[in-house]
């Protein structure tokens, strides 16, 4: 969810006051990361979170968040973080241990102006650092592959598989100016600024935008991903919690950027075939002639759903073909003026070359 102003205040006074429990576990977790090396890694995050809160305020969905998509991701940065403090924190303390050990005061610490090398010293130095930046790359090296917005989903949460019989359910995203437009195709429905899915299920998002730049975010599901003209990105996601979670546009896109936020429904079966049923009962259709209307800048636009949709809508956004006779659109182009993507018949079922094709 957003947070107020006053939940981002995160001077440690006021944690103190609104979040005494998370301060005083931040205060004395953090000298035992590195004391107590025998600690699992999980253990860590857990005396980890409490300091995150410390920095970040009390109630941030990115460290508590509900899918597991967005918990892999979490879970990376407490251990990055956890490695570089395995360095940070015992020089810190050396500094300070130094300082006073060798300050002018001190007549009883050993000064020698002739000193200039210890290898002892420099195997500390050098091999420490060199240690946790190789163990960094493999973690990200690991994590890139594994947490590939493009690469279909293993689990639902851990511990939990994707069963063999689960069928993803796709939704494309379109970002117009300033609203967000979702797209069900097998359900044939059509919803602004309003989103649902059924909790432990799948979902694909198919990401795009009608002409400038977005982010599409939801913090409590995963995170954000670029949503760019005539390209389509994707994000492979899983909700494992009931409720409703806020998302917006992270990318500066314009005047109305600041009402580009929209809610994302985690609903049972029943829930979402309700949801689904009521957008059906519009009455409304999302033909050419009403996406043209929809898509005309306008801000702080309320959710509007529609009963039916074109089926062949969202590629002709994508292919910026909506009005066929345009010369922009891109079954018209020639290969060389559409670089890597497809042209001709092909371009109907083409999207912009992705970050990666996972197999």
């Amino acid at each position: 969810m957003a947070l107020s102003l006053h939940q981002r205040y995160t001077h440690s006074g006021y944690l103190r006051v609104a979040c005494p429990e998370a301060y005083l576990v931040s205060a004395v977790s953090l000298p035992f990361l590195v004391a107590s090396p025998v600690m699992s890694m999980k253990a860590l995050r857990g005396l980890l979170l409490p300091a995150v809160a410390l920095l970040a305020g009390c109630h941030t969905v990115i460290m508590s968040p509900s899918g597991d998509l967005a918990v892999q991701q979490r879970d990376l940065i407490i251990d990055s973080v956890i490695l570089m403090l395995l360095i940070i924190v015992p020089v810190i303390a050396l500094t300070v241990l130094f300082a006073w050990r060798y300050r002018a005061s001190n007549k009883h610490a050993h000064y020698d102006p002739e000193w200039d090398h210890s290898t002892m010293l420099e195997l500390l130095i050098w091999s420490a650092p060199l240690l946790i930046i190789i163990a960094l790359g493999a973690l990200t090296w690991v994590s890139t592959h594994k947490l590939d917005p493009f690469r279909p989903l293993d689990r639902l949460s851990e511990g939990r598989a994707v069963p063999a019989s689960a069928k993803p359910l796709e939704i494309d995203v379109v970002a117009l100016d300033w609203k967000w437009l979702f797209i069900y195709p097998e359900q044939g429905i059509a919803t602004v600024n309003d989103v649902a899915a059924p909790v432990d299920r799948p979902i694909q998002f198919k990401i795009t935008a009608s002409s400038v730049m977005n982010s599409f975010f939801i913090p409590a599901l995963a995170g954000q991903i670029y949503a760019m003209p005539n390209m389509e990105t994707q994000l492979q996601a899983v909700m494992n919690k009931p409720g409703d979670f806020e998302g917006f546009s992270a990318n500066y896109s314009g005047e109305g950027f600041s009402g580009m936020h929209f809610i994302f429904h985690s609903v049972s079966d029943d829930g979402f075939a309700q949801w689904v049923a009521q957008a059906k009962a519009s009455g409304d259709a999302l033909n050419r002639d009403a996406y043209v209307k929809l898509a005309a800048p306008s801000s702080n636009d309320p959710v509007h759903r529609y009963a039916n949709i074109d089926p062949t809508l969202y590629q002709d956004i994508l292919t910026n073909c909506v009005q066929p006779d345009s010369m922009s659109c891109m079954r018209h182009a020639k290969p060389a003026e559409t670089g890597a993507m497809q042209s001709g018949s092909a371009a109907n079922s083409m999207a912009a070359t992705p970050m990666s094709h996972p197999q």
